[in-house]
């Protein structure tokens, strides 16, 4: 089955600066798709790039079977997007801004548009300008899937909605999916992100450090923690396929965060020359964002062998 999205070395400069560095990304259809990153990370703009709305320096995009870049409005005809801000007209009532949106579509949309404005309960005749937050949120969710798109894209749904109203919105999105829909998402709201995505990629500073199914990337993310005889012992390097993605020294003691660790290497580290004891634990969802964008994971828990403890 064709992925839904799929970029190449997908980069992205601002002013000598790059916003994205080499992106490959593949979203397969009918999956909840979250795109975790702090402030900054390159979230916006690969959603603009893939939404047609900015070209990329260099490497390629296909959103449905399309370049982006080449036909955007092709692209926006068979997508469904929401910004974190959704721009829409304040004088005009609920009612109304349907209408007005139905007008640019050859495919039924007002009827679809009403029926999940009822759903969500919101009152017809009140002018935009006049709704809460989560309100203008629920009007521009049914206005992007009032023409049935096969991919929603969704940057930031969830800035700024309270609790309760943030809980609804993202469930509406496993909705979706069970109906074969892709839902394609922003967010730094880790806790939130793990109730209803099926893959997590994490970028910083415009650099995709992890993309794995969600179960898949929390099994495969380990913190092992070496206890050590003499603080300046060399360990020795971890066998293919890990990959080293944070390493700290406390003391005695460090920590590795590494990726796809082989059941050899424990074994490994544990024969070296002064080393006392290994500890591995696996990571949650937060634990994991934090070492592949902050580097560290803060104190060690106080859970790893020390010297005294061995003699």
């Amino acid at each position: 089955m064709n992925p839904v999205i799929e970029t190449q070395r997908l980069t992205m400069r601002f002013r000598g600066c790059d916003a994205l560095t080499d992106v490959n990304l593949r979203v397969e259809p009918g999956t909840v798709f979250a795109l975790l990153g702090e402030n900054g990370a390159g979230k916006t703009t690969m959603i603009r790039i893939l939404a047609g709305y900015q070209k990329p320096t260099s490497g390629s995009a296909t959103v449905c079977g399309v370049d982006p870049g080449s036909d955007p409005l092709g692209v926006r005809r068979q997508i469904g997007y929401v910004s974190d801000a959704p721009a829409l007209y304040d004088w005009m009532t609920v009612a109304e801004i349907g209408w007005f949106a139905a007008s640019f579509y050859d495919v039924p949309f007002l009827d679809p548009y009403l029926e999940s404005v009822r759903r969500y309960g919101l009152p017809e005749d009140r002018k935009i300008k006049h709704l809460s937050k989560g309100q203008r949120a629920k009007v521009a969710l049914s206005l992007s899937l009032a023409h049935a798109p096969q991919l929603l894209i969704l940057d930031e749904p969830t800035s700024g909605l309270d609790p309760m109203v943030r809980r609804e919105f993202l469930e509406s999105m496993i909705d979706l999916a069970a109906t074969g829909r892709t839902v394609f998402l922003s967010s730094h709201q880790i806790s939130e992100v793990e109730r209803v995505a099926d893959t997590i990629a994490i970028v910083h500073q415009g650099r995709l450090r992890l993309c794995k199914p969600l179960a898949e990337l929390k099994d495969s993310v380990t913190e092992i923690v070496v206890a050590l005889d003499d603080p300046l012992v060399g360990l020795p390097a971890l066998p293919s396929p890990a990959e080293l993605l944070t390493e700290e020294s406390f003391g005695r003691q460090r920590r590795m965060v590494v990726q796809d660790l082989p059941a050899s290497a424990l074994p490994l580290l544990r024969e070296a020359t002064g080393v006392l004891d290994v500890q591995q634990r696996q990571l949650t969802l937060e634990e994991i964002f934090i070492a592949a964008t902050k580097g560290s994971l803060g104190p060690i828990a106080d859970h790893a062998v020390t010297r005294e403890e061995v003699l």
